[in-house]
């Protein structure tokens, strides 16, 4: 009887020691595979940040006037200038329509089940 109990504590111990090995190898995995979406993340973070300021550089306004001045026989692009803007007054906007409350589609209740 001691003997089927040593073996079967045995078996089990080999059972949950190897258990404990596969959970602590896919653990592992998991871990350098979040390492290596942390480095991908990091990295195309970096590369976005080198295009933020690529676009900064290339839409100088000093730069893009420039480039109008350069390109106008091309273009016809014009400098913005505040008497290319209107004021909100100007703006038409369409009338309102009235709201409807819904009173006039109400329903009379009774009271008196007949």
């Amino acid at each position: 009887m001691k003997t089927l109990v040593y073996t079967v504590a045995i078996g089990s111990v080999i059972g949950v020691a190897y258990w404990a090995y596969q959970e602590n190898f896919r653990t592992q995995q998991a871990q350098d595979r979040v390492r290596d979406l942390q480095a991908q993340i990091a990295d195309t973070r970096e590369a976005l940040s080198v295009q933020q300021a690529e676009w900064a550089y290339l839409n100088r306004p000093e730069r893009l006037r420039e480039l109008t001045e350069m390109n106008f026989d091309r273009l016809g692009l014009l400098p913005l200038t505040p008497s290319h803007f209107g004021s909100i007054d100007q703006v038409a906007y369409p009338p309102r329509e009235p709201v409807s409350t819904g009173l006039a589609d109400t329903i009379e209740l009774s009271g008196d089940a007949q």
